[in-house]
């Protein structure tokens, strides 16, 4: 009985206890409907115990879709346009309101705020300003210039785009202030003494310390690029311009026609993209940082 009561008290038992409530649900909740889903994307017709195993014949139907190939290729040109700008713009503002500024607290504040504006207020103001007859529309005509249908067009993708950088960009911020406020002034100060210059300092202090930041965000950037469903769904609806069908539609599409077996294959192919991402920023961060030292 003493070796029982030894053995619970042990932190590894502890640990478990504590943990198990969250396991659980992550498994109930997630893991368990991903392995489903994953086994469904192999398969073929209704309900896993009348489904019929076919290998990667998904794969390979899901891989010759136009219309997969284009939501792919559109999500992806929009991760690799959106996240370097957001990455940009959030570093330089952090960097800019990490010093004493006037109005430093309110312009703080006002960068921050969008996080707090649920999806659906935020596409109605864009569906104001961009409508055919909405704002930035009536400014046009004001001034002799034609109207111009942006939500059918090639500027569709770029608003997005900066819908995704205003929602964004407020926490992106918050987390490199966290980074820069954990360097120690010591260092800047030692530098100075030494005759380094802002950009030296920006390039051998700052930037190398804020790494670990640095990759956090970049990490977070691309999920979040891949969530942006709901503003373009919100937006344009189910079937929107070319430029803007995403991998989200294409998934949401045949959840709506049942076709259960493309909908788990799309889905783990973009798991296996971000899992991909994601073990390649590792590697370059693990790459830096053994550099370092």
């Amino acid at each position: 009985m003493n070796k029982l009561l030894t053995l619970l008290r042990k932190d590894g038992f502890q640990a478990f206890w504590l943990l198990a409530p969250s396991v659980i649900g992550f498994s109930i909740f997630y893991l368990i409907p991903f392995l489903l889903g994953f086994w469904e994307s192999f398969t073929e017709g209704a309900g896993v115990g009348g489904s019929k195993f076919v290998g990667l014949h998904n794969y390979i139907d899901l891989l010759g879709s136009s219309s997969f190939r284009k939501a792919a290729a559109n999500t992806l040109l929009f991760t690799a346009v959106s996240v370097p700008l957001l990455i940009l713009l959030s570093l330089g503002l952090a960097l800019l309101l990490n010093r004493p500024l006037f109005l430093r607290d309110g312009i703080r504040t006002s960068i921050v705020l969008p996080l707090v504006v649920p999806v659906a207020s935020t596409v109605t103001i864009w569906q104001i300003f961009f409508d055919w007859n909405g704002t930035l529309n009536e400014w046009l005509h004001e001034i002799g210039q034609g109207r111009i249908d942006w939500m059918q067009s090639d500027w569709s993708i770029g608003i997005v785009a900066v819908m995704f950088l205003w929602k964004n960009l407020g926490y992106n911020m918050i987390l490199f202030l966290a980074g820069l406020q954990s360097i120690p002034r010591s260092y800047y100060e030692s530098a100075s003494i030494e005759g380094a210059g802002p950009l030296r300092r920006l390039y051998h202090i700052t930037l190398v310390y804020l790494t670990p930041t640095m990759f956090f965000v970049v990490l977070i950037s691309i999920v979040n690029s891949f969530k942006v469903f709901r503003e373009t769904y919100l937006l344009a609806g189910d079937y929107p311009y070319d430029r803007l069908y995403m991998m989200q539609h294409y998934m949401n599409n045949m959840f709506a026609s049942l076709d259960v077996q493309k909908l788990t294959a799309a889905a783990i192919l973009m798991v296996g993209c971000i899992a991909l991402l994601v073990a390649l920023l590792l590697a370059v961060e693990r790459r830096f940082r053994e550099n370092m030292e």
